[in-house]
C-alpha cells in the first residue's frame, strides 16, 4: 500500500483553522463518542508533519516531541526545537522530502498544519487527501484553511459524514 500524505484539521464554519494568533479555543467543546474518527485516523498514521507556527502551537501545549508515538517532522529554516525534543526538523522543499518520505515503509502520513505548509504540499502535487472537520462555529477572522494563492485544485468526495453536535466531515481525494 502506498503511503498517503493526509491533510486532517477541523475549520470553523467559514473557513478558519485558527484565531489570527493561532488559538484554537473555539474547537473546545464536547466530543461525541469515537471524537469524530480521530482515534482511527490516529492509528492509520505513524509520521506527522507540522510547520514551523503550528509546532510552535504544539510545543505551548505542551507537545514538544510533536505527536506521541509518531515521527514528527518540522518543516523550519529558522526554528529550533526545545532542547531533547524528538522531532526532525526539515529544510528542504516539499517535493523532494515528500518523495524520500514516501519511499520509506511505513504507514499513512498526517499533515497537521498550516495553512502555508498545506498550501506548499498542494502546490508541489504532494496531497493526497483532505480530512476535513467543518465545527459549527463562526469567528469572523483568522488563519485560512489554505495559504491563499491562485490555484484550482479538483477534489473528488470519498465520504461525508454528519455527527450529532452538527459538525460535518468531509474527506476528498486530491485529483492528480
Amino acid at each position: 500500500m502506498a503511503r498517503k500524505i493526509i491533510y486532517y484539521v477541523a475549520v470553523s464554519a467559514d473557513g478558519f483553522i485558527a484565531r489570527p494568533d493561532g488559538a484554537v479555543d473555539w474547537l473546545e467543546r464536547k466530543r461525541p463518542k469515537g471524537n469524530y474518527g480521530m482515534g482511527q485516523f490516529y492509528q492509520s498514521v505513524d509520521t506527522c508533519l507540522f510547520g514551523s507556527k503550528t509546532y510552535q502551537l504544539a510545543v505551548k501545549h505542551g507537545m514538544k516531541d510533536g505527536c506521541p508515538g509518531k515521527k514528527t517532522y518540522v518543516f523550519s529554516r529558522r526554528l529550533k526545537p526545545p532542547r531533547g525534543a524528538k522531532v526532525e526538523m526539515v529544510t528542504e522543499g516539499v517535493k523532494r522530502f515528500a518523495s524520500r518520505l514516501r519511499k520509506q515503509k511505513g504507514k499513512h502520513i498526517w499533515l497537521m498544519g498550516g495553512a502555508e505548509l498545506a498550501a506548499s504540499f498542494f502546490d508541489a502535487g504532494e496531497l493526497d487527501e483532505l480530512v476535513i472537520h467543518v465545527v459549527p462555529v463562526l469567528i469572523g477572522e483568522g488563519i485560512p484553511l489554505l495559504a491563499a494563492r491562485h490555484r484550482n485544485v479538483p477534489l473528488r468526495l470519498l465520504r461525508s459524514k454528519q455527527f450529532p453536535d452538527g459538525v460535518i466531515l468531509q474527506h476528498y481525494a486530491v485529483r492528480k
